[in-house]
């Protein structure tokens, strides 16, 4: 059973603690959202296959799921900190260091690699780099105390300077087989990455959204006063969160690194595709809170979106301008329906 519908599943003595919810007007609301968002999704694919050349050829689409590995993984790691940390985005779970983090993940690995280092211990320094991150975001967060937007955007601003001190603000290349095997495609023209994004998420999915421990992640985010009550650790699981991001950031690093040959500055620019990514995926939900498999199709949906706007040679400030208004519109629209439901 998903962890979308499983909160039914809660010791009883935490029931007593959990909001009452009209199953009224906020569920219809809520599905009108879904399927309106699921529309927009299928009329976007419509109008780019019309009037963008190329967009529905097995080339350009196996382009689109290979650009959206990395920004898919990165999401996920988002994901994960959202459920963990409940949807408010000031207070609760945000991490704002995960561009940056792939930045200097990617650097380190791009690094050793140039060192004569192989592929083993360059992947090792990366993940290695995304875990430390990671934990210092657990630290700042959950042990200091420090409210996790200003806690991550600070983490960011060290990561993003540790990276330029290591590349000296210079491109690193790195070519090596197992880079070139993850950057080829298939006899049908479908990337590696492509597959690895659906095995992450297919990996994620399973522990998120179907086994105790995800649940133990909904509870402590949507349900803390209850999910303390039921005696569950909140610090443990959202210190967990952090770090699992940060791994998150480091495994995407490694797929930078093999879908650019090297590590790239400007890293940042990902951080609002990704976050764009993550709030959108709720609304692919039944219940309007962040899955990993509603992110994956929000990874697809924004993949996409700034596929076709290139495709049709539209700025680059029009894209950004679209993926601002997504979020306004996400955040606006699920906030509102949970306040009607609660």
């Amino acid at each position: 059973m998903s962890a979308d519908v499983q909160f039914a599943s809660l010791p009883a003595a935490s029931t007593r603690h959990l909001p009452r919810v009209r199953a009224g007007k906020g569920r219809v609301a809520a599905s009108a959202l879904r399927v309106g968002s699921l529309l927009a999704f299928a009329s976007i694919l419509v109008v780019f296959s019309l009037t963008a050349p190329y967009f529905l050829t097995i080339g350009n689409i196996g382009n689109v799921l290979g650009q959206s590995a990395i920004a898919g993984v990165l999401a996920i790691g988002l994901t994960i900190v959202l459920i963990a940390g409940g949807s408010n985005v000031v207070t609760g779970g945000i991490d704002l260091s995960l561009a940056a983090n792939m930045g200097l993940s990617a650097a380190t690995y791009a690094t050793l690699i140039q060192l004569g280092y192989g592929d083993l211990t360059a992947a090792g320094g990366a993940l290695f780099t995304g875990l430390a991150i990671g934990a210092v975001n657990a630290a700042a967060v959950v042990f200091a105390g420090i409210v996790p937007l200003l806690a991550t955007l600070a983490v960011m601003n060290v990561v993003a300077g540790l990276e330029l001190v290591l590349t000296q603000n210079t491109v690193v290349p790195a070519s090596t087989d197992f880079l070139t095997a993850m950057s080829a495609s298939d006899g049908f023209g479908i990337p590696v990455l492509a597959y690895v994004l659906m095995g992450f998420t297919a990996l994620a999915a399973a522990i998120v959204q179907y086994t105790p421990l995800g649940l133990r992640l909904y509870a402590a985010g949507e349900f803390p006063d209850a999910a303390r009550a039921a005696g569950l650790p909140l610090k443990r699981l959202l210190a967990g969160a952090f770090v699992v991001s940060g791994l998150c950031g480091g495994f995407a690093g490694i797929l930078s690194v093999s879908y650019l040959s090297g590590s790239t500055t400007g890293s940042g620019e990902m951080l609002l595709p990704v976050v764009v990514i993550a709030l959108l995926g709720s609304v692919f939900s039944r219940r309007l809170v962040p899955t990993i498999t509603g992110t994956l199709v929000s990874a697809l949906f924004v993949g996409f979106l700034i596929n076709g706007f290139q495709l049709l040679n539209l700025p680059s400030t029009l894209v950004s301008g679209v993926q601002g208004l997504l979020i306004l519109i996400v955040v606006s629209a699920t906030t509102l329906l949970r306040k009607r439901e609660i």
